[in-house]
């Protein structure tokens, strides 16, 4: 007869909120972020909050300026595993088009948003969401010493 092993309580900690897919919604789901870090122990200006917020703010800004549809929110979602200090953070909205990676030139005024985030987190992608549109995800370590390091 098999022993069984202990179950081990994993606690994960999640923050959701829409917001309006204007310029001022992204900057809004910047500072929630920050905010929201901050009280699950992720301090202000630490490398790995600053990570973390700058993920947010290009995935909320390519949100607002490339998957808006008219009357229609974005999502954020973190979603932080203190156990193993993964932070996951999802930026939700209903346009269907998939966001492409560019290699912009070096006069361009944009276009190296994604080129951060894919900087910043272990790893990155899309995945279709319930309902019209699309969700763009990044994952990273929290932990000090990988952080803002790919893994």
């Amino acid at each position: 007869m098999p022993t069984q092993q202990p179950q081990v309580a994993v606690t994960v900690r999640v923050f959701a909120q829409r917001l309006s897919a204007t310029r001022r919604g992204a900057r809004l789901a910047r500072r929630l972020a920050a905010h929201q870090l901050d009280a699950w122990g992720v301090p202000h200006g630490t490398s790995a909050s600053d990570a973390a917020v700058l993920i947010v703010a290009e995935l909320s800004a390519n949100a607002v300026l490339h998957g808006r549809v008219p009357g229609r929110d974005f999502a954020l979602r973190l979603v932080h595993t203190p156990a193993t200090g993964l932070l996951r953070v999802e930026v939700s909205d209903t346009h269907a088009a998939l966001p492409a990676r560019l290699l912009p030139s070096a006069d361009a005024d944009g276009g190296r948003g994604l080129l951060l985030v894919e900087a910043l987190a272990s790893r990155w992608g899309v995945t279709e969401r319930t309902g019209p549109g699309k969700t763009v995800w990044a994952e990273l370590d929290l932990r000090p010493e990988t952080a803002g390091h790919p893994g």
